[in-house]
């Protein structure tokens, strides 16, 4: 336990110690010969006295010296100790926020067993829904996001720099020899592409860092080409922006520190800055909206064209199309589907719009059949079960969620996963249909774009029906 959370506990021991008493403050403060002010920032954990006042203080609060500093609290505030000491409060990057962890607890710290009652709460909430320290540190990077309009003008420098320095041409894709090379040749690295293939675990994670001397990765093989080479682009990330502090996997395992996920990120977005430059990107985008009708060719050029897989493309368009467009109403989502199934997993969410897509963190949430990325996953199974060819299928779709009356303009590509056989994988991004947009994007009111009428989830759907039912039946009782 640190100091700052000393003076807390002691902060709202005295508190409630006094409350419990019915002793105004600036009693207490005379009894033991300490201003009123300074007895305040005690109470709100931002002072710790000398051993001397803490004589004095027990004193006039009839209480031993030892309960007094001993950290053990009261069972009501045992919620509050549990939460400071937790680490979610030691990991959560409150100072991004511009607050300190004492601060947020002071907003609580007039009615301490309240609080209490409020924290165990929360811990409940928490444990029903199995809600882990990784889930706030992502959760915190996405408000990080929100805050800087998902676009960081530092990494788009140190990309286009680094690009230049090493006379990359801005409008050539990257290949996976020239990121090898540059990472062996400048940083040491050993590459191993036969590990992971081969591994009966670890086969399914697409890269794996061994710190050590000479640096070592292991890269899946098995990844497509266009995969390896945003791996390496990344690794390249965390060595040019000084990022040690790192994940040594791909795939999540355990997320250490807030640091540890913005760093990732970080690498992630420089890799992606370097793939496609944003001058490049307009051009593409040129010649996908301005168009009167919708054509899938002009984004399949693109994803060829700049050597990238469907997500690392909408994800370059979440971090350009908002500064340059100003297209700021937009969500992200993947699901995944095994061949065949009807079972559809929503694998990643990322929402940046003012409707609430949802996370799907609650168990019983459900998503409608008619949810774009669902109608392209099982036509994209029916195409290969006819055995037809895998390439990515692309899809426009006009959908308007019912609950709140708004409509998206969503994209949607699926594409077969390329370390998990029989699967298949669709990311989705949908864009508020706004004056912005409808200026922006020609096609947006092609009449052969499908248009879908759906709720948020099956469940909020349910839910509304239940609610609608009942107000019908208690007013036809009460009339």
């Amino acid at each position: 336990m640190n100091e700052a959370h000393l003076r807390f506990i002691l902060g709202l021991k005295l508190k409630t110690l006094r409350q419990a008493r019915n002793l105004p403050l600036r009693e207490v403060a005379a009894r033991a010969r300490l201003s009123v002010s300074y007895l305040s920032e005690i109470e709100k954990g931002k002072k710790y006295p000398k051993p001397d006042k803490l004589l004095t203080l027990a004193d006039a609060l009839g209480v031993p010296f030892d309960e007094l500093v001993s950290v053990q609290v009261s069972e009501p505030l045992n919620p509050l100790k549990t939460i400071i000491n937790s680490t979610f409060v030691q990991e959560f990057p409150f100072e991004l926020f511009g607050v300190e962890p004492q601060e947020l607890f002071g907003l609580v710290s007039d009615e301490p067993t309240k609080a209490g009652a409020l924290f165990r709460t929360f811990a409940e909430i928490v444990q029903m829904y199995d809600v882990q320290v990784e889930h706030v540190l992502f959760a915190a990077l996405r408000s990080y996001q929100h805050l800087h309009a998902n676009y960081f003008e530092d990494l788009e420098r140190e990309a286009a720099a680094f690009r230049a320095a090493r006379a990359w041409p801005a409008d050539a894709p990257l290949r996976e020899a020239m990121l090898r090379a540059y990472l062996e040749e400048a940083y040491g690295y050993e590459i191993d592409t036969t590990t992971l293939p081969a591994h009966p675990v670890l086969h399914t994670f697409r890269s794996v860092y061994a710190d050590r001397t000479p640096p070592r990765l292991y890269l899946n093989g098995n990844l497509l080409p266009s995969q390896r080479a945003f791996v390496l682009a990344r690794e390249i990330g965390f060595r040019h922006l000084g990022l040690s502090e790192r994940p040594v996997t791909s795939s999540w395992i355990k997320a250490e520190s807030f640091t540890q996920v913005l760093n990732n990120y970080r690498a992630s977005y420089f890799a992606g800055a370097l793939f496609i430059d944003p001058a490049a990107l307009e051009e593409d985008l040129a010649a996908i909206f301005d168009r009167p009708t919708w054509q899938a060719a002009p984004l399949q050029a693109a994803l060829q064209r700049h050597n990238v897989t469907p997500e690392m493309f909408f994800y370059r368009l979440a971090e350009l199309l908002p500064k340059r467009y100003g297209l700021r109403e937009w969500y992200f989502l993947r699901f995944s589907n095994a061949v065949g199934s009807e079972e559809y997993r929503l694998t990643k969410v990322f929402n940046m719009s003012s409707v609430p897509i949802p996370y799907g963190i609650k168990p019983v949430e459900g998503y409608c059949r008619r949810w774009p990325a669902k109608k392209v996953l099982r036509a994209l199974a029916v195409r290969q079960q006819a055995g037809g060819a895998s390439e990515p299928m692309i899809s426009v779709d006009r959908t308007h969620f019912t609950d709140v009356d708004a409509e998206f303009l969503v994209l949607s590509i699926a594409r077969p996963l390329a370390l998990t056989p029989h699967t298949n994988s669709c990311v989705s991004m949908g864009f508020l249909l706004d004056d912005r947009l409808r200026d922006t994007v020609r096609f947006w009111d092609d009449p052969a774009i499908p248009r879908t009428a759906l709720p948020l989830t099956q469940e909020r759907n349910r839910q509304a029906a239940k609610e609608q039912a009942l107000a019908e039946l208690l007013g036809t009782g009460a009339g």
